[in-house]
């Protein structure tokens, strides 16, 4: 039985768990919440390196409680986020993981956080080969398993569907993370429309906003800030909030589509933090209930950053003997999914 310490800590989150090839043994999480405004990079990565040594410390020691006879000694290796993600959050972890593969005795394991999302979904759900939209704060891709590489068919052209809502929860003076919030506003938006009443129907109804689909790529730099004129010109935060997400999420249900028509695929898999929205998850069911095709996506905990996904990538490469040099092991914050070689599939 292969045992993998994973720790992620890419932006907000800071998360250590323990893997096996059948289960999650343990995971301690820290969230860095910003004051104001959002993720500040020095800020959290000054989170993270004061809480590195909590959150490790309580997941070996939650693992010997729980009764599984692990101990740190039990530990194969040390799996840790190489990329993407801001600068400082990444330097601080890798430091930690390098220290502790260094103390143990163990090998290193850098893995690509955006696929960590995909393989601790397809590991949850089942999933086989599934057309991917992984969407986050940074990162909107759509993407398909093929000859050895996760390709990348679609994705944004400026910023990731979770900043563009981020960036307008922000103007709205809404704390981070303003996703949920964006969310809880557009159903109220749902909820008001009775179809009985017409001016509570104008209220709220949908305004049309910028959609901007350019084959198989998206952009939501303009769709943000004709959201944000929106408000301006006195439309109701719920009218505009539900506007948003109908729009940004149409873009990306249909280049989704496309790429499932392209590949001939019957599986679709979401992942990443935005895809905790329920309405994106309606709308993409609804999509492949209608081509009779299978819609997958694993329960919340494991949309977020988590640090079992990273661990789980990281026994999966760990098996197929793909792990890191110390000298390779610098951070990547650009890293692209498509850059690795997929040794384990």
């Amino acid at each position: 039985m292969v045992l993998i310490l994973g720790i992620e800590g890419t932006a907000w989150n800071l998360s250590a768990a323990l893997v096996t090839e059948d289960r999650v043994i343990y995971e301690v999480e820290s969230v860095y919440k910003p004051l104001h405004g959002g993720i500040h990079p020095r800020e959290a990565a000054q989170h993270h390196a004061s809480e590195l040594k909590r959150v490790v410390s309580d997941v070996i020691r939650g693992a010997k409680n729980a009764e599984t006879g692990f101990s740190i000694r039990d530990i194969d290796g040390i799996a840790f986020s190489q990329g993407p993600g801001m600068g400082p959050c990444l330097r601080t972890v890798a430091t930690a993981a390098r220290a502790l593969a260094l103390t143990l005795k163990k090998p290193l394991i850098g893995v690509n956080h955006c696929i960590a999302h995909i393989e601790i979904g397809r590991w949850q759900c089942g999933a086989r080969d599934p057309v991917v939209l992984y969407v986050s704060g940074a990162n909107s891709q759509v993407l398909v398993y093929f000859a050895g590489r996760y390709r990348i068919l679609g994705e944004t052209l400026d910023i990731g569907i979770g900043n563009a809502l981020d960036k307008f929860a922000r103007y709205m003076g809404l704390s981070h993370p303003g996703g949920p919030k964006i969310e809880e506003l557009a159903a109220a938006a749902s909820m008001h429309s009775s179809g009985e009443d017409k001016d509570k129907d104008r209220k709220y109804a949908y305004i049309p906003l910028p959609y901007v689909v350019k084959g198989m790529d998206f952009s939501f730099s303009g769709l943000t800030t004709a959201a944000m004129d929106a408000l301006d010109a006195g439309y109701t935060r719920e009218a505009v909030c539900y506007s948003f997400q109908e729009t940004a999420f149409a873009m990306l249900t249909e280049v989704t589509e496309r790429a499932m028509a392209y590949c001939g695929r019957d599986e679709m898999l979401l992942a990443g933090g935005v895809g905790a929205n329920r309405r994106l998850q309606q709308m993409l069911r609804t999509m492949c209930h209608d081509r009779g095709a299978r819609f997958f996506v694993p329960e919340t905990r494991y949309l977020h950053d988590n640090g079992a996904m990273i661990a789980y990538l990281g026994l999966l490469q760990f098996r197929s003997g793909q792990t890191t040099p110390l000298r390779e092991s610098g951070v990547k914050p650009n890293f692209r999914p498509d850059e690795v070689e997929v040794t384990w599939r």
